[in-house]
């Protein structure tokens, strides 16, 4: 295990000006292909769209009325991506092919069994998925994490005129290794995966090779910084298999995954899943991986002292984003490159700054005012990121329109968006979906979404 050591991160006032900016709905459109809501069933299926592919959403205008009713969902993988929603009120039956779903001498318990047979299933599917895909198994990640932390959190900083924070981004880099492994727990249920449980592990050893300034030298701001970002968590601290159930905000789908976390007024854990807010702190992980390069954003929020006593329902506001860089058994910015892969990740991870073009598929973020609650900023490693730095807690705030963080990157011929959406007001923690588009970097222009920043169809 590699020892602990403080990495000075001493702050450094930066404006992004140009890249970090208020966020207002474009009228750039959508290609969607696969959106993972909480309670799909167990095989997402990204569906690509290559240059071959002629058609266009025109044509699912054409449709007639007996083709929508076989495929309600206007997709060409139908019924092999399934949705359901287990929470709608009008939800009656499961959605399946089997033929126990469609035996009308079902008695309404002997459905909820076979309803919850199917969420654990998916709930088994998700955890091992997550394990094997996101976390390799448990491998070790090495990353370069950049800090921005907000000057709402920060004194003799204002903020700008237009009532957007400044981000402070941190002097220097965080180097970090990070894993994850299952432990056993006692349980009476006969299924394997309810007796296991993921424990994350984040470790900070020395700072960026250029520095090489020791403990002694960094200043008490630094050293509370370091420690915010690593002692925050994103995740239970034993993650179950039916923390994927969506309260939880965890999902992965993909090369795409998120994962949450929350503190309640009273300054405890949340550990209910079925938990409502307020919130006194809230976090949240989003993140892609592609080969042995993994591309994660940390966000913390937190409520202002001063609004706890002037608001039953005060709003949280981003405290830092740290942008982790990362790759398997290597640094990423190693001089031991083995292959013509190695050599371009110092490229693909610490390149051309925002994703081309800007994020391809701008999703929708409500109202003109909410809107002014985002920032858009874009990322060295042809990365663009969407966030709001203001999350309202009032249950009636925006008439219930929830919050959406988005992801573009890309690191190889793939270019990747994921579209983190989650409920508004005190159901912070519920993910709606988890969406992701792939496309190939060549064709992305040519296919760059025309809907105005709709939601994916469901």
């Amino acid at each position: 295990m590699v020892t602990k050591m403080h990495a000075s991160l001493a702050l450094l006032a930066v404006l992004l000006v140009g890249t970090a900016q208020g966020f207002l709905p474009t009228s750039s459109s959508s290609v969607r292909r696969v959106a993972f809501a909480p309670v799909v069933t167990i095989a997402p299926r990204v569906v690509l769209r290559s240059s071959a592919d002629t058609s266009s959403d025109d044509d699912d205008e054409d449709d007639d009325s007996d083709s929508a009713q076989q495929n309600p969902f206007a997709d060409p993988n139908y019924p092999d991506l399934e949705f359901i929603n287990y929470s709608d009120p009008e939800y009656q039956v499961d959605q399946g092919t089997d033929e126990y779903y469609n035996n009308k001498d079902s008695t309404e318990e002997e459905i909820e069994v076979m309803r919850e047979d199917r969420r654990r299933r998916n709930d088994e599917y998700q955890f091992q998925t997550y394990f094997a895909e996101t976390l390799k198994g448990g491998d070790e990640y090495k990353g370069e994490w950049t800090v921005y932390k907000t000057s709402t959190f920060l004194p003799n900083f204002e903020l700008q005129d237009d009532g957007i924070p400044r981000l402070v981004k941190a002097g220097r880099t965080l180097k970090v290794i990070s894993s994850a492994y299952k432990t056993k727990v006692e349980t009476d249920s006969p299924h394997k995966t309810d007796a296991e449980r993921i424990r994350h592990e984040e470790c900070a050893v020395s700072g960026a090779d250029d520095q090489d300034d020791d403990d002694a030298s960094l200043s008490p701001e630094a050293v509370q910084t370091e420690k915010e970002i690593l002692s925050n968590t994103y995740w239970p601290e034993q993650l179950a298999a039916t923390d994927f159930r969506g309260q939880q905000g965890t999902m992965c789908v993909g090369s795409a995954y998120t994962i949450s976390n929350a503190v309640t007024m009273s300054g405890e854990s949340v550990k209910d899943a079925n938990y409502q807010g307020p919130f006194k702190q809230y976090s949240a992980e989003l993140g892609l991986h592609s080969k042995h390069l993994r591309m994660r954003l940390k966000f913390d929020y937190s409520v202002l002292e001063e609004e706890i006593s002037q608001q039953a329902t005060p709003p949280l506001h981003l405290k830092s984003m740290t942008v982790c860089r990362e790759t398997r058994d290597m640094w990423p910015r190693s001089d031991e490159q083995n292959s013509v892969a190695d050599e371009a990740v110092p490229d693909v991870l610490f390149g051309d700054s925002g994703a081309p073009g800007g994020l391809y598929d701008p999703p929708p973020v409500g109202s003109e005012e909410q809107a002014g609650q985002y920032m858009l900023l874009d990322l060295a490693g042809q990365a663009t990121v969407l966030f709001p730095f203001k999350l309202d807690q009032a249950p009636d705030s925006f008439e219930g329109h929830g919050w959406v963080t988005s992801l573009d990157w890309t690191p190889g011929n793939l270019r990747y968006q994921v579209d983190r959406k989650i409920k508004g007001g005190a159901e912070l923690m519920c993910l709606r979906t988890l969406e992701l588009t792939e496309v190939q970097g060549s064709d992305a222009d040519r296919y760059r979404p025309r809907d105005g920043g709709e939601n994916m169809r469901q």
